[in-house]
């Protein structure tokens, strides 16, 4: 029997993306060996003002410059294309009604996992995918954190985590940078830095949400 494909999932407001997403993005893959790595760009967020964020077509073609060099990257707009909000979800089932053999690896942050418990369907979703939470270098998790007590004790067992180096970059500070007309380069890739200011993206900002 052939090896099941492994796919991660990486999902987002991507408003913009930058290089914080991409290595997080190469570096798991390579690590767990994916076979394709996706970027899903939100539509509705639940958890974010809509109106603080750009639209999605914006957002998706940012994502398709940032990886466009990077055969293992591929961006989805299926999110955008459904109706409502973006649920993780709905997006995991679509993949695996597709190919219900499979491996799915859904990557995201430690402020993402404390959020967790807030999540369409999660008691189904856990049983779904597996989750790879992705720390800065030398942070330990500790499941008796407070912070973590809203986790569910099952997904414990469905979760791996990976460290990376601790790039403090963030689309809030280029959000704002970028409405202040001052310089985005090096926290984004060329391209998409270009697209920004061809469309003139961002300008009189005033979202502040970390991401």
């Amino acid at each position: 029997m052939a090896d099941k494909k492994s796919l991660g999932i990486l999902g987002g407001t991507f408003d913009p993306i930058h290089y914080g997403h991409l290595l997080a993005a190469e570096w798991v893959g390579e690590a767990f060996g994916l076979d394709e790595l996706v970027f899903i760009p939100a539509a509705r967020p639940p958890h974010k003002d809509p109106s603080g964020v750009i639209n999605g077509q914006h957002r998706y073609r940012m994502v398709a410059l940032a990886i466009e060099d990077n055969p293992a990257f591929s961006v989805s707009s299926l999110e955008l294309e459904r109706s409502g909000y973006s649920y993780t979800i709905d997006t995991i089932r679509h993949y695996l009604q597709s190919d219900p053999q499979l491996d799915i690896r859904f990557i995201m942050g430690v402020d993402a996992l404390q959020l967790i418990y807030t999540w369409k369907d999660v008691a189904q979703l856990i049983g779904l995918c597996r989750f790879i939470v992705v720390t800065r270098p030398g942070y330990e998790l500790d499941r008796a954190d407070p912070v973590f007590a809203t986790v569910p004790e099952e997904l414990w067992d469905r979760i791996e985590l990976f460290s990376i180096p601790g790039l403090e970059i963030s689309s809030s500070e280029i959000r704002r940078r970028a409405a202040a007309g001052r310089s985005i380069r090096y926290l984004l890739p060329p391209a998409v830095a270009d697209y920004i200011e061809k469309n003139h993206l961002y300008r009189n900002e005033t979202n502040d949400q970390h991401d």
